[in-house]
């Protein structure tokens, strides 16, 4: 006659995200650099199709690297990709709201393509009111949120990055360092805070794919005599 025996806890198997490392110091500077390259990839795409479309202007003596764009413009929107990246995680540990919401690296990429599409259709879609084209581009920002991160701290660190950038855009435009065509917001266009609040939720879903990862652990077989 078999007893059974109580199934003892087996090893523990973690999923493959990059925060399965186990040194929280070496997956903060991995997630770190991978968030840098990304941006940066970004950077140098989106602001491509703006300079294409004469919505931003650089002097002629400070385009000086690939695609057209001043060379601090990349490591700028990569450090701040990071930022942005590392710390909404960080925001929802701090709360003890971890976010679940549509956590899987598909719907992440379909977050980058929607903020890809809001990006490109700033540089290229034509409307006679750029008010009603800003607010055109506020739904739609707010509708990628509403879509893949629907979370009250994601809303309002987009908010508040939106801000922040936009504030730091005027001071670069009133400096004489680049400038926008037909500005309509003091220095700058009146959808630019609808284009970094679309980005920062961007960085921040992946920022949290980044820092997620499966642990589960694996019952051993009971033991039969």
């Amino acid at each position: 006659m078999s007893e059974g025996k109580p199934e003892s806890p087996g090893p523990i198997k973690c999923g493959p995200y990059i925060s399965s490392v186990t040194s929280q110091s070496v997956n903060v500077v991995i997630r770190g650099v991978v968030l840098f390259f990304i941006g940066v990839f970004l950077a140098l795409v989106l602001n491509l199709l703006q300079i294409q479309r004469n919505v931003t202007l650089f002097p002629p003596d400070v385009v000086t690297s690939i695609f057209s764009s001043a060379w601090w413009v990349p490591p700028c929107c990569g450090t701040a990709s990071a930022v942005i990246g590392l710390l909404y995680p960080c925001i929802d540990r701090h709360l003890g709201e971890p976010h679940k919401f549509k956590r899987e690296w598909s719907s992440v990429m379909r977050c980058v393509a929607v903020f890809v599409g809001i990006n490109h259709a700033s540089a290229k879609v034509d409307f006679d009111n750029n008010f009603q084209f800003s607010l055109t581009l506020a739904a739609l920002s707010v509708g990628l949120w509403w879509t893949f991160d629907r979370s009250r701290s994601g809303f309002g660190l987009g908010v508040g990055i939106a801000f922040l950038a936009t504030v730091v855009t005027q001071l670069l435009v009133y400096n004489g360092v680049y400038q926008y065509t037909s500005p309509d917001f003091l220095y700058v266009r009146s959808w630019l805070p609808c284009i970094f609040f679309a980005g920062g939720i961007t960085m921040g879903n992946i920022g949290r794919q980044l820092a997620m990862y499966e642990c589960k652990v694996i019952p051993e077989k009971s033991h039969q005599e």
